[in-house]
């Protein structure tokens, strides 16, 4: 293409999914192909349809295709999508910018002051979250690049008040908070994919910027895109975000990732 062009995508549920995600409700015979792309203790735990492989090739020849993702990087190196690998790829929510899989020292340390002078340190969000009052529904608490907390949760049993708590507990301490699946992240607020997406664009010199993805921690990349995706599933969906260059799936689940990449393949042929 003539003018330069960015694709970010966000992974999970947006262009892979888990096998609890797929949303195929149909009859098995009219299932769509899967391909595997990520294995995790020697077996199968991400798909997306073959169709989407093709798909997503087709976009990885007419444009810059960025990986945008809230995994760490650990994660992220155990998905293994078709074509070549990209150039660029952002993990940790925006806390890891690599450059042909290496990690840029200079942007964590770009954010590691920014995080220094404007929000509270992850002990204490994590010392919040470790209460025995919450145990019934926090069942796990993680790490990530010791930039952020996640937590495995027990959806059903996780009362609305505590989300609220939390997030003005977060919003005092300069992080927000996001559900994602039986995930849920505590991120310092300069820790973001947009930020990351943008220092992206201005090394490559895109003039363009199609993106996708489905989670609140999405939102921005989406909102600072010039075309955006979104599927009919995840937070985006529960409250219902839209905006005048958002176009929405017709269909969720595996099948909305397979539509978002054929419609930005179709933007990239125009």
């Amino acid at each position: 293409m003539s003018v330069p062009t960015l694709v970010a995508c966000d992974l999970d549920r947006t262009l892979i999914y888990s096998k609890n995600a797929l949303w195929l409700t149909g009859a098995d015979k009219d299932a769509p192909g899967l391909v595997v792309v990520e294995v995790y203790d020697g077996a199968p735990l991400s798909y997306m349809t073959r169709t989407a492989e093709e798909l997503l090739l087709k976009v990885k020849a007419a444009a810059s295709f960025v990986p945008v993702t809230t995994r760490t990087q650990a994660q992220f190196e155990r998905v293994q999508l078709p074509g070549p690998p990209s150039e660029y790829a952002v993990t940790s929510n925006g806390g890891v910018l690599l450059h042909h899989g290496v990690p840029d020292v200079a942007w964590r340390a770009q954010l590691s002051a920014t995080m220094a002078a404007n929000c509270a340190p992850l002990e204490q969000i994590e010392t919040y979250l470790a209460k025995a009052e919450f145990s019934p529904w926090i069942l796990r608490l993680r790490r990530a690049e010791e930039l952020f907390v996640y937590a495995i949760i027990e959806r059903d049993a996780m009362p609305e008040s505590f989300v609220t708590e939390l997030s003005a507990v977060c919003a005092a301490a300069g992080w927000g908070v996001s559900i994602q699946g039986r995930k849920l992240y505590c991120v310092p607020l300069p820790i973001n994919k947009t930020d990351t997406l943008a220092e992206v664009a201005r090394r490559t010199g895109a003039t363009t910027v199609i993106a996708a993805g489905d989670s609140l921690l999405d939102q921005g990349m989406l909102e600072s895109a010039d075309i955006a995706f979104r599927p009919l599933h995840g937070e985006l969906h529960d409250v219902g975000y839209l905006a005048s260059h958002l176009r929405l799936t017709s269909v969720r689940g595996v099948l909305a990732g397979e539509e978002i990449l054929g419609r930005i393949a179709a933007e990239l042929d125009g």
